[in-house]
């Protein structure tokens, strides 16, 4: 059973939402699959590639004892499917709240305010840290992302910022996991000297930055996709 444990958190994650995207017909957010699923697939390519990447240097690594059998690049396939199954969870969870509460958002001031506060926090982090593996890519990743989304998509973080911290909840039970956080070992280990070395529970502190690359990037793609495919 303990083999089964990342996939089941995967499957875990996405079955909710799938089922609801499905047979829920006032929503209906099955409508926007195809729109979910380039969005998704494009961010997915290049975070697989980064996870890859680091996978090779050891910059984190995987339990077997937690995982199938089955490694592409010496990542279980959980891991793969972890990039699809979060995200569309994520995207989800984050449509329907912006139907049903259509006045959830901050002021442009706040959005702003905010976004150029974390810019600023992780620009100092990086020049401290800078060269440590997970901490220099991911806060490069978040910089830009974060100034391109202050400088024009502000109205989409006035949506999207309230409604990520909500998102980070279920996020961070599923990382809490994957991190030891429920188990004896961690499903996911990392090289702590090529991060911080600050954790939350026991999830490393740069994995909150990173879940907004992720969950933004795809936001923002199928923000252009929907337009496309749904104006």
């Amino acid at each position: 059973m303990n083999h089964y444990l990342y996939l089941i958190l995967n499957f875990g994650s996405l079955s909710i939402p799938l089922l609801y995207s499905v047979f829920e017909q006032k929503f209906h957010f099955i409508q926007y699959f195809k729109s979910a699923f380039y969005s998704i697939l494009l961010v997915a390519i290049p975070f697989l590639i980064w996870d890859a990447w680091f996978t090779s240097l050891g910059v984190w690594g995987f339990n077997s004892y937690y995982h199938l059998s089955f490694l592409i690049f010496k990542m279980p396939i959980e891991e793969w499917l972890f990039f699809f199954c979060i995200p569309y969870a994520c995207l989800f969870t984050y449509e329907v709240i912006k139907y049903y509460f259509p006045n959830l958002k901050t002021s442009r001031l706040v959005a702003s305010s905010v976004s150029w506060i974390l810019i600023v926090l992780a620009s100092s982090l990086l020049l401290f840290h800078f060269g440590k593996w997970y901490t220099t890519i991911n806060f490069i990743f978040f910089i830009l992302l974060m100034g391109y989304g202050v400088l024009r998509h502000l109205e989409t973080l006035r949506r999207y910022l309230p409604v990520f911290c909500i998102i980070l909840v279920p996020f961070f039970i599923v990382n809490g996991v994957l991190t030891g956080g429920f188990t004896e070992a961690p499903v996911v280990f990392y090289d702590d000297s090529e991060n911080l070395g600050f954790r939350l529970f026991t999830i490393p502190f740069e994995d909150a930055f990173y879940a907004f690359n992720l969950l933004f990037s795809v936001q923002l793609l199928f923000n252009f996709f929907k337009r496309k495919y749904h104006a």
